[in-house]
C-alpha cells in the first residue's frame, strides 16, 4: 500500500483504539501510532503550558503529530494506524494539510455509534472507569461536528452492531477498493 495513513477519528466509545489493533494485525507492514502520547509529552512540561481542559488546543499538538508521523514513516515506511478524535475542524484541516504538504495519503475513517451505545461503552469502560465526566463531555461535540463537516469529510463506519474486528474488516475491505 506505501506510505498512508489509516486515520480512525469518532468520538469516545467508538472503538477507535481497539479497532486500529486489529486494523494493524490485518494490514502487513503497518504500525499504530496514538497521537494522544503526543499530548501527554506537551503535559509532561514542567512548569506546564497555558491551561486548557484539552491539548489539542495547544498549537503545538498539531504539527507535532504530523511530524511525528511524518519521520515514523520516513523512517519505517507502510501504513501508520492512527486512532485519534479530532472534532475541530481547523484541527483537522491544520493536520491533513500538512500530512498532504509531505505527500502522506491519509485514509479519514469515522467510526460511529448512536449516542445510547456510546453512553453504553462509556459506562462500561474498565480502563478510564466507568462514566468518565471528560469522555462524556464529548458526546455533543461529536454529534456537532458529525452534522456540520466530520462525517462529509470521512468515510463512516458505523460501530454500533459490530465488534472492532468486524470494524477493522469493512476499513481494511474499503482500503483495498
Amino acid at each position: 500500500m506505501g506510505r498512508v495513513i489509516v486515520w480512525l477519528n469518532g468520538t469516545h466509545g467508538a472503538g477507535k483504539t481497539t479497532t486500529g489493533t486489529h486494523v494493524q494485525r490485518l494490514l502487513p507492514d503497518s504500525r499504530v501510532l496514538d497521537a494522544e502520547k503526543v499530548g501527554e509529552t506537551l503535559m509532561d512540561i514542567r512548569p506546564g503550558l497555558p491551561g486548557t481542559d484539552n491539548f489539542q488546543h495547544w498549537p503545538p499538538w498539531r504539527p507535532l503529530v504530523v511530524e511525528t508521523a511524518r519521520r515514523v514513516l520516513d523512517y519505517a515506511g507502510g501504513t501508520l494506524v492512527m486512532p485519534m478524535t479530532v472534532l475541530v475542524e481547523e484541527y483537522w484541516r491544520e493536520i491533513s494539510g500538512g500530512l498532504a504538504g509531505y505527500g502522506i495519503p491519509v485514509r479519514h475513517f469515522v467510526l460511529h455509534a448512536d449516542r445510547e451505545t456510546l453512553r453504553r461503552r462509556i459506562a462500561g469502560d474498565t480502563v478510564t472507569g466507568p462514566d468518565s465526566p471528560f469522555r462524556l463531555r464529548y458526546l455533543e461535540p461529536y454529534a456537532r461536528a458529525a452534522r456540520d463537516w466530520l462525517h462529509a469529510e470521512a468515510e463512516v463506519v458505523d460501530t454500533t452492531h459490530l465488534t472492532p474486528a468486524q470494524a477493522a474488516g469493512r476499513i481494511v475491505a474499503a482500503l483495498g477498493r
